[in-house]
Order: structure tokens, then C-alpha cells, then sequence
């Protein structure tokens, strides 16, 4: 029995000694694991509180950062009012201040002058109408809506006064959209409440007009002019002008070649081609026959134009900035020879959001009808007589 119990409690000191080995295994990683919380709490202590150092550096850059945001747009309301003020007293002075009396002429230079004007009387563009307006001021500005793209054509019938009203959104679809008047076009949604006309080929930038119940078009597929009766949905005629190698006539509006415009006379193409690519040509055009009855170079520049239109013969030609600005009438060109760029009022229109995408004169009522940067917006104008040679 002596071995047995020998052997027994052999065997309870080394498991004693293994339970204290454990033991103190234990403890030491435990003390391991203690240290590492200690450690981690005190490097989040230390982040969280350069956390708060940076966020109070960031709030009072924040408010530093407002003040100054806040002292620049006063800074620039200033400047803007200054400006305003400024173009408004050009304005005024520009009304004021009239031609200067020609005094001591000499006979020679009458004789010239007369022989000028019996040239221009000899080139003499053939009216088909006795208008002799032309603009003197934008009277007026109305921002009837915001519908589509930034880019497009909203214009009424210039050729009838049945009130209807066509929306051609941007610069590449192939539908027409019609209202029965303005007034269900600014109570409507969108163009959702629209009658839609499909034509048969999508048009080219903003160059449309509509003309007793046709819509002349560019087509983008063939650089055409089509004539589309809207009564009855079909094509009635289509032409390649001869003109060759078009450039755009807008270096502001690029997507637009030929710009379509419809004046008390009838039908015009405002063009540009790589022969005389530095300035914008006119060209009236039979409204039947899509013939060209006679064409013009003007002096207008393309360089920082937007857009143009004809009123009583006289092409009147938009200009704008790289970075939109206030918008000018700054060059006239009149068929008849009647008006000149330096006789014609510099013509500013009211200040808006960007860029004309296109204007259209309708003659029936005497308004512009402009589109900017999706805005419809109707300008009223103040007239006055040409003077006559």
C-alpha cells in the first residue's frame, strides 16, 4: 500500500504544479491584454482629442471663410449695380446725343454722296411690303416659363393670327410640339399636354420658323431646307441651297448652320460659308418655291454672335460674351441700304440667366420670342421709321 500512496501523491504535486503553471500562464496574459486596453484607450483619448483641436480649426476656417464669401457678394452686388447704372446712362446718353450737323460741305463731297445714293437706288432690294420700322429700344421683358432643354425654338405662326403656338426642343428631334395659344402653354405642366407632329426628318440647331401653317426646317441628315405642312402632316417641298461649305453663322450657337427667319416681307436664311467665313449673308427665299430670290454679304461679324433676326428687311445681328453676359444688338444690316450699323441704336436687351439659343420675330404682333437656357421669354420693342434716302 506504501507504493501506492507514494505514487499518488507524486501524481497530485505535478498536477498541482501544472494547475499553478496554468495559473500564472493566465495571469500574464491577462496582464497583456490589460496593458493593450490601456494603450488603446490612451491613443483614442489622443485621437479624439485631435479630433476636437481640428474641428475647432475647422469651424473658426468656416467662419472666416463665410465672412469673406459674404464681403465678396457685397462686393460684387456693388459692382453689378455700378455696372447697371453705367449701361443705363450710356443708354441715355445715346438717346440724348444726336448726329452732329454737317457744316461748310464741300460740293464734291455732295456730288459722291449723290452718286452713292443713286447706286444704292439702282441696287434697290424690291419690298414687298410699305414697312420702314426698325427697333429703337427693348421695351419690355416677360419670363413666361422654363420647358426643355437649354437649347431651342418656341415661336408662333408668323404668317397667320390663329394663336398657335410651336415648341421645337433642342437641337436634333424630329417633333413638333403645338398648343392651341400661349395661354395653355403657360398654364400647362410641361409638354406633356401638347399635340405632338412627327416630322420626317429631325432637325438641325435653332433655325425653324413657322409661316401660314408650315414649318421650315433644316434637316440633319442632308443640310436641306424642308417645308412640312402642319395641317396635314406631310412634306410639300424640299431645297439645297446653293450655298456651299457652310460654317455655323453663330460661333456662339454652333449646332445652328442656317438660321430661318420670317419677317413682314416673307421668308430669309441667315447664313455663313468658308469663302467668306469672318461675316454673316442674307438671303431672302420664296416661301412657295424655296427659291433664292436674291442674296447679300453684310459687314456682321460671326465672331461672338448668338443669334439674329429680320424686321422690314433690316437683319439685326445678337452678340454676347465667351462668358454670357448681357446681350447687344451691335450690328444692322438693312437690304435697302435705308439703315446702317452706325446709324442704328445700340440695342441692349434686359439681363437674364445665359445666352439666347435662338430668337424669332413674329411681325403679327411686334414680339421677339427668345429662348434662354430653357426660359421662353417674350421682349416687347419700341419702334421707330427708317429714314428714308
Amino acid at each position: 500500500m506504501r507504493p501506492s500512496l507514494l505514487l499518488l501523491l507524486a501524481l497530485a504535486c505535478v498536477a498541482n504544479a501544472q494547475h499553478q503553471a496554468l495559473i500564472d500562464y493566465l495571469e500574464k496574459r491577462l496582464l497583456a491584454i490589460e496593458d493593450r486596453i490601456s494603450l488603446w484607450q490612451e491613443q483614442t483619448a489622443r485621437y479624439a482629442s485631435e479630433l476636437r483641436e481640428l474641428k475647432v480649426q475647422m469651424v473658426s476656417q468656416l467662419e472666416s471663410l463665410d465672412k469673406e464669401k459674404e464681403a465678396l457678394r457685397i462686393n460684387l452686388d456693388t459692382v453689378g449695380t455700378r455696372v447697371d447704372r453705367v449701361e443705363r446712362e450710356l443708354d441715355y446718353l445715346e438717346t440724348q446725343t444726336g448726329p452732329q450737323p454737317c457744316v461748310d460741305v464741300d460740293d464734291k463731297l455732295i456730288e459722291q454722296q449723290v452718286s452713292l445714293v443713286q447706286e444704292k437706288q439702282k441696287s434697290k432690294y424690291f419690298q414687298l411690303s410699305d414697312c420702314s420700322d426698325m427697333i429703337s429700344s427693348i421695351k419690355a421683358m416677360k419670363i413666361l416659363k422654363r420647358v426643355g432643354g437649354p437649347r431651342g425654338v418656341w415661336t408662333k405662326d408668323s404668317g397667320l393670327n390663329s394663336g398657335k403656338l410651336y415648341i421645337f426642343n433642342s437641337t436634333d428631334r424630329d417633333t413638333v410640339y403645338e398648343f392651341a395659344s400661349v395661354q395653355d402653354f403657360t398654364r400647362s405642366a410641361g409638354l406633356a399636354l401638347s399635340s405632338r407632329l412627327k416630322l420626317p426628318a429631325a432637325f438641325k440647331g435653332t433655325g425653324q420658323v413657322v409661316y401660314k401653317n408650315v414649318a421650315y426646317y433644316v434637316s440633319e441628315a442632308e443640310d436641306k431646307i424642308v417645308k412640312f405642312d402642319l395641317s396635314n402632316a406631310t412634306t410639300t417641298d424640299s431645297a439645297i441651297l446653293p450655298f456651299q461649305d457652310y460654317v455655323p453663322v453663330y460661333t456662339l450657337n454652333s449646332e445652328t448652320l442656317i438660321d430661318l427667319a420670317v419677317d413682314e416681307e416673307g421668308l430669309w436664311a441667315i447664313y455663313a460659308t468658308r469663302q467668306s467665313d469672318r461675316y454673316i449673308s442674307l438671303a431672302k427665299m420664296d416661301v412657295q418655291s424655296l427659291d433664292i430670290e436674291q442674296m447679300w454679304d453684310t459687314n456682321c461679324p460671326r465672331e461672338n454672335a448668338e443669334a439674329g433676326f429680320v424686321i422690314c428687311g433690316t437683319l439685326y445681328v445678337v452678340y454676347n460674351t465667351q462668358q454670357p453676359g448681357r446681350s447687344r444688338v451691335q450690328c444692322v444690316f438693312d437690304v435697302n441700304g435705308l439703315v446702317s450699323s452706325d446709324e442704328a441704336p445700340l440695342v441692349y436687351f434686359p439681363k437674364r440667366y445665359g445666352a439666347h439659343a435662338s430668337i424669332k420675330y413674329n411681325p403679327q404682333e411686334a414680339l421677339l420670342y427668345a429662348w434662354d437656357d430653357g426660359y421662353q421669354i417674350l421682349y416687347k420693342l419700341d419702334m421707330k421709321k427708317k429714314l428714308e434716302i
